[in-house]
C-alpha cells in the first residue's frame, strides 16, 4: 500500500480504517492526531503483527472526530459494525450468559439471554454458567413470581384460561389469566432487579417484618411462607460472594497472558457482592501495550453498557483523563479509573488475577486434551520446520541463573503433544562460573545425550532415565544457545533436529539458515511450541528458586551457633524453605533443636 500525502490526512482526532484489496475492514483505529497515527504505520520497521497488516491493506481511509472522547465512541462504533480480523475483541462475546428481564413487555419476563442486547431488555451479570444463573432464578421466584414462560406459551396459556404449573407451586403470579395487577407484578419485578444488584436489606426486612406480622396475627400459614422466602434468598445471597465490608459498587479487570494471547477476568460488585463475572480469552492481533490493551478492555466492555462509578484495573491507559471522560458519559456521571495499591482491594485484584492466569492455563491445555488437536499440532509443526516426520517425542531446554549464581538447566519432555512429568530432567551446572547462558545450555545439552549415548546399548535393565532419542530439541533461546546445542551434537555425531525459539518475537532459528522463521501466529506448531518451551522455562525457574532458597538457609545457620550439621538436616527436614522456618516461632523451632539453641536462632531469623 502506498502512503497517503500527509497534506491530506487532518491534523485532528478521529478513526481511522484499513481495507484490504476486497474493500473489507481489516483494521480500525483512533488517534489524537489523525495525520501522526496513520504516517506512522509508513517509513519506518513495524512489529511482525503490524507489518502483516498493513502489508494486506491497499486502503487507509479516515473519519474527523470532534474531540479524542467521540474518536473512542467512533472506534467502538466502527469495530462493532464490521468486526475488524486485527482489531482485539473479546473472544466468543455472544456466548456470555445474562439474566436478562423484559422491561419494555407489558408484562416483563426474566429469562437467561446471550448474544446482542436488545433494547428495553435490562441485564445482570454476565454469569460464569447459565445453569448459575437458572439456580439463582430458581430461589428467588417464591419471593419475586415474575414470569419465566416464553411468549407463546404465555400467548397459549392467556387463552386455555388456566394457568401453568409454577402458579400452582408459587413460582409465578399468574399473570396470563389476571391472577395479578399491573402495580403487584411491577413490584415484584422491581424487587427481583434490586436483588440482582446486590440491594437486598430492605426486602430481607419486609420480608422479615411480614413474617412477625402474620406470626403476630396467629396467621401461621402465610408466616411459614415467608420465613421459606426468607430461606430461599438466603440460599441465593450465598452464591453472590461478598467481597468488602462497605456496601459499594464498583468493577475490576485483571489480567494474565504473554504477547499472543491474553486472558481478562472480571468481577461486577454491586453493594459488596459480586453479582457476575465474566472471564475470557482476547487475541492480542494487533501491537499493543498492556496499558493500551486496557484502554481496548474498557472500550469492548462499556462501548454499550454504563459503568460503575469506580473502576480497578491492573495499569492505567494511555490517556486516563480522556478514557474517565468517555466513561462519564457512558455513565451520565463521574466515573474513576484506579488502580488498587494496598488493602482488601488489592488482594481482590490478586485472587481475580489468579482466576485470570487459571482460564489462560485451562485455555491452553484445552488444544492439549482433544487427541485429533494433538495430530494437527504435530502434523502443523512437521510441514512448518520440514520435518521427515511428526516430532512424538520434543523435548525442550531452558537455563535459569541470578547474577550468575545457582544456575541450572532444565529438560521437560513432550510425547504425543503431552507432557511427559516423569520423564523431566534437572541439571545442576557444576562447569560454569559466573554469568553465562551460553555454556550452561551446552553442559546441559552435552550431560544428556552423552548419557543417552552411554545407555543407548546397555541391557534393557540397565538402561538409564535418558535412554530415548527425542524426535526434535528445542532451545529456549537464539543464536548463541541453538549454536551450543548444534556443537554438541555435531561433536557426539547425533542426527537430531534442534531449534531455537527466541521469547520476544517467538521467532523459530535452525542451524543452516541465516535469517529466522516467524511462524503464523494461527498455526497449531506455534502453539505447541509455545507450550513446551514456557514448560521447560517453568521447570527451571522452579528448580532455581529451590536451590537459591536452600542455599540461603544454609548461609543463615551456618552462622547460627550450635548448629551443626545434624541439627541443619533435621530443620531443612521440618521446615524446609526459609519463610517457613521465619514463620516459625521460639517454640516450633525448639521441637527440633534445644531450647537454648532455639532462642538464638530466633533472634537470628528475625535480625535481632
Amino acid at each position: 500500500m502506498e502512503r497517503p500525502p500527509a497534506r491530506e490526512i487532518p491534523d485532528a482526532p478521529g478513526a481511522y480504517l484499513f481495507r484490504d484489496g476486497h474493500g473489507r475492514v481489516i483494521y480500525v483505529g483512533k488517534a489524537k492526531s489523525l495525520r501522526k497515527r496513520v504516517l506512522s504505520y509508513f517509513g519506518r520497521e513495524l512489529h511482525l503483527r503490524t507489518s502483516v497488516m498493513v502489508d494486506s491493506a491497499r486502503d487507509v481511509e479516515w473519519i474527523v472526530a470532534g474531540s479524542e472522547v467521540e474518536a473512542i465512541m467512533l472506534e467502538y462504533s466502527l469495530i462493532k459494525a464490521h468486526r475488524p480480523r486485527f482489531n482485539i475483541r473479546l473472544r466468543d462475546d455472544k456466548s456470555y450468559p445474562y439474566l436478562a428481564i423484559t422491561r419494555s413487555d407489558k408484562w416483563p419476563r426474566a429469562h437467561v439471554m446471550r448474544g446482542k442486547r436488545r433494547k428495553g431488555t435490562a441485564y445482570y451479570g454476565p454469569y460464569a454458567h447459565t445453569y448459575a444463573i437458572r439456580k439463582t432464578l430458581d430461589l428467588v421466584l417464591r419471593t419475586f413470581p415474575v414470569r419465566t414462560c416464553s411468549d407463546s406459551l404465555f400467548r397459549r396459556q392467556h387463552l386455555q384460561g388456566r394457568p401453568c404449573l409454577l402458579f400452582h407451586i408459587e413460582k409465578c403470579s399468574g399473570p396470563c389469566v389476571g391472577e395479578v395487577s399491573e402495580e403487584e407484578y411491577g413490584q415484584a419485578v422491581d424487587g427481583l432487579s434490586s436483588f440482582l444488584q446486590g440491594d437486598i436489606d430492605h426486602i430481607v426486612d419486609g420480608l422479615t417484618n411480614s413474617m412477625q406480622q402474620a406470626s403476630d396475627d396467629l396467621e401461621y400459614e402465610a408466616a411459614a411462607r415467608y420465613r421459606d422466602r426468607l430461606t430461599d434468598l438466603e440460599k441465593a445471597l450465598a452464591r453472590q460472594e461478598m467481597v468488602t465490608d462497605r456496601r459499594e459498587n464498583f468493577d475490576l479487570i485483571a489480567r494474565h497472558g504473554d504477547e499472543l494471547e491474553t486472558a481478562i477476568w472480571v468481577l461486577f460488585v454491586r453493594r459488596g457482592r459480586v453479582v457476575g463475572q465474566l472471564g475470557s480469552v482476547v487475541d492480542r492481533v494487533e501491537e499493543l501495550s498492556d496499558q493500551e490493551l486496557i484502554g481496548s478492555m474498557l472500550r469492548e466492555l462499556y462501548g454499550d453498557r454504563a459503568p460503575p462509578s469506580l473502576v480497578l484495573i491492573p495499569e492505567q491507559p494511555p490517556d486516563p483523563e480522556v478514557f474517565g471522560e468517555w466513561l462519564a458519559q457512558q455513565r451520565g456521571g463521574r466515573v474513576e479509573l484506579r488502580v488498587p495499591q494496598r488493602g482488601g482491594k488489592r488482594r481482590l485484584m490478586e485472587t481475580a488475577a489468579a482466576n485470570a492466569r487459571e482460564k489462560f492455563g485451562r485455555h491452553r491445555l484445552r488444544r492439549q486434551s482433544d487427541h485429533n488437536a494433538r495430530a494437527r499440532s504435530l502434523r502443523s509443526l512437521q510441514e512448518v520446520l520440514g520435518l521427515p516426520q511428526p516430532p512424538l517425542r520434543i523435548e525442550a531446554f531452558d537455563v535459569s541463573t541470578l547474577m550468575g549464581t545457582h544456575t541450572v538447566a532444565s529438560m521437560v519432555v513432550m510425547e504425543d503433544g503431552l507432557p511427559r512429568k516423569a520423564e523431566y530432567r534437572r541439571f545442576k551446572i557444576r562447569r560454569v562460573r559466573g554469568q553465562d547462558d551460553f555454556a550452561a545450555m551446552e553442559e546441559a545439552i552435552r550431560r544428556r545425550f552423552t548419557a543417552y549415548l552411554a545407555s543407548r546399548d546397555q541391557p534393557d535393565h540397565q538402561q538409564s532415565r535418558f535412554r530415548y532419542p527425542p524426535s526434535l530439541v528445542v532451545i529456549d533461546g537464539g543464536v548463541g544457545q541453538l549454536g551450543r546445542a548444534v556443537r554438541v551434537l555435531d561433536e557426539l555425531d547425533l542426527d537430531i533436529p534442534v531449534i531455537g525459539l527466541a521469547k520476544r518475537m517467538e521467532e523459530v532459528y535452525f542451524p543452516d539458515l541465516a535469517e529466522p522463521l516467524r511462524i503464523s501466529r494461527r498455526a497449531e506448531a506455534l502453539y505447541l511450541l509455545q507450550r513446551v518451551r514456557d514448560e521447560a522455562h517453568r521447570f527451571a525457574v522452579e528448580y532455581h528458586r529451590k536451590l537459591r532458597s536452600k542455599g540461603m538457609i544454609d548461609s543463615l545457620l551456618d552462622e547460627a551457633p550450635g548448629i551443626g550439621p545434624v541439627r541443619k538436616r533435621a530443620l531443612l527436614r521440618k521446615f524446609g524453605s526459609l519463610r517457613r522456618l521465619r514463620e516459625a516461632d521460639a517454640a516450633e523451632l525448639a521441637e527440633v533443636v534445644p531450647a537454648a539453641v532455639a532462642d538464638d536462632l530466633y533472634l537470628l531469623l528475625h535480625g535481632k
